[in-house]
């Protein structure tokens, strides 16, 4: 059944796809349920390589793209399970579906991604993912389906490197290494990004809350992007 699931979510679309235990999170945020299903869906490199100095219309569009994806992906997945006879709930990609107090949710994505094994949680606060970099968009599915799950990642890979740092327009980034358990604003400012995201869109005059600029530099993204360079040139799609 998880091969097959997996199978179907890859060929509708989803660029990675990993399974959570998430029994060792508060039962409220996981609504009861102790696995996950965590999936990742690209962002075009070629529009990412031109947002390094802010978002633009060509990034919105893209991210909407990519939010209509997981939002469909999770309802697939939602559907062949509750198909076998298993809980299930989507949980949407999120936009600007997160409590405006706190500027996050009960459970976010990159919490069950982090326990998928598909990554680890940046300076940025982004999940970044060895072969995409932070260039993807996530979803969830929580289910009472049990899952074979891969190692959960505890601790980020970033290093010394602070290039998201030096490139933050608010300083919303306090260049620290995350680890599990971390509590968010010790690392970076939601407040500070979020009052950023606005200012682009109100500049754009668009309705989602955005920015993106961490996602460009970060070099895993650029790897990922150098890479996707070289297919396109193998290939002649440029």
């Amino acid at each position: 059944m998880q091969s097959e699931l997996s199978e179907i979510l890859l060929r509708e679309g989803a660029s990675l796809v990993g399974f959570a235990d998430l029994r060792g999170l508060p039962a409220q945020g996981r609504q009861g349920l102790d696995y996950g299903l965590s999936i990742a869906v690209t962002l075009d490199p070629q529009i990412i390589n031109t947002i390094s100095g802010g978002p633009n219309h060509p990034y919105h569009q893209e991210y909407k793209r990519a939010n209509t994806l997981l939002a469909n992906l999770s309802r697939r997945a939602a559907d062949f399970l509750a198909d076998q006879g298993f809980r299930a709930v989507p949980k949407a990609p999120t936009g600007e579906n997160f409590d405006k107090l706190t500027l996050s949710t009960e459970l976010p994505h990159k919490t069950v991604a982090t326990r998928a094994g598909l990554g680890w949680i940046g300076k940025s606060a982004l999940l970044i993912n060895k072969q995409l970099g932070a260039s993807f968009r996530l979803s969830s599915v929580l289910t009472d389906a049990v899952f074979e799950t891969a190692d959960p990642v505890n601790r980020s890979l970033c290093g010394n490197c602070d290039l998201c740092v030096q490139a933050c327009p608010v300083q919303a980034i306090l260049n620290l290494n995350w680890e599990a358990g971390m509590a968010r604003d010790s690392y970076y400012s939601a407040a500070l990004c979020y009052q950023a995201g606005k200012g682009y869109s109100a500049a754009l005059q668009i309705e989602s809350t955005i920015c993106g600029i961490c996602i460009a530099v970060c070099p895993w993204t650029k790897k990922f992007m150098d890479r996707a360079k070289a297919r396109a040139a193998e290939t002649g799609s440029l």
